[in-house]
């Protein structure tokens, strides 16, 4: 007789639970913090590419670098939000910012 054995599965959720904390505390809210920031880089990236344009180009249009629009792209980390305006305008893309205050903190969503 041959036995099988069943593999647990999980969901994403669980796992993030299990090895960030649940959502609300700092571990797991810094981890959705930097992961949205890393969509925002992927996001000008596809955008920009969808304009048919450089980093060079785009770089131009907003006033810096190609290595600061490669670095945007990367890691939106360490960028103003005034720049991450300007970058959208040029890109013609309209912009919304969700503000949350919870329990008196300042948040971004």
């Amino acid at each position: 007789m041959e036995t099988t054995k069943k593999i647990k599965t999980h969901t994403l959720d669980e796992l993030k639970d299990k090895h960030l904390g649940r959502i609300g505390t700092e571990k797991r809210d810094k981890y959705e913090y930097e992961l949205r920031l890393d969509l925002l880089g992927e996001v000008i990236k596809r955008t920009r590419k969808e304009r048919h344009l450089t980093q060079t180009e785009l770089g131009e249009m907003i006033g810096v670098q190609k290595s600061q629009i490669s670095r945007i792209e990367r890691n939106a980390k360490n960028v103003t939000i005034e720049t991450i305006l300007r970058v959208f305008k040029a890109l013609k893309a309209k912009v919304n910012f969700n503000v949350e205050l919870l329990d008196g903190e300042f948040r971004i969503a």
